[in-house]
């Protein structure tokens, strides 16, 4: 898994993530979503690797990243803290401006990213996502029904750590480890079963229904918008529609208009469809920023 790429823990000072990075070219930094951790990109990443320099890091409190004490606001867990651990870790690296690829949560953290450092974003894609106050102005009882779990991690009065770390195996469903990758099933399960990684994740969901509504709609207000090319990967077998046509609701966020693929796949594309995600990157990343 990941031949040829260099595995490190890199300390930005608030926190430690662990990165995997390898490849030569222009760079782009890879994203995941929950309940992954960056090994969900083991076979995107060499397929990029040949013509980007890839970088592959566990978000703040997920995998073996680490996470700050909890803050008012959850604000540790926000996607302005998350994007800026992107920003600090690109440049230990030595990239100032990059690509930033995101999926589901993740997509969260790379829209943010390119909202709050516009400077150092070349290119944006979101896969499966769309900003959180989009989703959390539209929700109803379809939507709150389908994406319950929103609203199980986020509380707080009845914590879903004690839920989860109580009996982790008959929480999370996963595919085998023959359709995931063993080495990929094998790190997100041990992820799974630590009880600071369900706590940090659970935390990310508490930061989205508070603090990064917040920050989305301050940016709103201002009439701030994604100026670099924009990218949307939408899975065929998903629901990211629930709330319209996913392209439309991007729009106004974008200054450049919105280049929307499908992926045939369910919501792991990375994992599904490794190849049609690479051949998607490979050429949208091709062009200009």
């Amino acid at each position: 898994m990941f031949d040829g790429f260099r595995l490190e823990q890199v300390d930005l000072g608030e926190v430690v993530l662990r990165v995997r990075h390898g490849g030569s070219g222009a760079p782009v930094v890879l994203l995941h979503g929950h309940p992954r951790t960056h090994t969900t990109w083991h076979a995107v990443a060499p397929r990029l690797a040949g013509r980007f320099s890839v970088v592959a890091p566990d978000l703040r409190g997920y995998g073996r990243s680490t996470l700050p004490a909890d803050r008012p606001g959850h604000a540790q867990s926000s996607k302005r803290a998350m994007a800026g651990d992107v920003v600090r870790l690109m440049a230990h690296l030595g990239h100032d401006r990059f690509a930033v690829v995101g999926h589901d949560r993740g997509s969260l953290v790379a829209f943010r990213t390119a909202m709050d450092h516009p400077a150092a974003v070349t290119h944006l894609v979101v896969m499966d996502g769309l900003p959180v106050v989009e989703h959390l102005e539209r929700a109803d009882a379809k939507f709150a029904q389908a994406w319950w779990h929103w609203w199980f991690l986020g509380q707080t009065d009845k914590p879903a750590e004690r839920v989860i770390s109580a009996d982790p195996d008959s929480w999370y469903r996963t595919a085998e480890p023959e359709k995931m990758g063993a080495g990929n099933h094998a790190d997100v399960w041990a992820a799974l079963r630590d009880p600071a990684v369900v706590h940090g994740m659970c935390e990310d969901y508490r930061a989205g229904l508070g603090i990064d509504r917040e920050h989305d709609e301050a940016d709103r207000a201002a009439g701030k918008r994604v100026a670099c090319p924009a990218m949307l990967l939408e899975s065929k077998h998903d629901d990211l529609d629930i709330h319209g046509h996913p392209a439309a609701i991007w729009a106004p966020w974008l200054v450049r208009p919105l280049r929307h693929r499908l992926i045939d796949s369910g919501h792991h594309q990375a994992e599904e469809a490794p190849d049609a995600v690479a051949e998607a990157l490979l050429e949208f990343l091709a062009h200009d920023g």
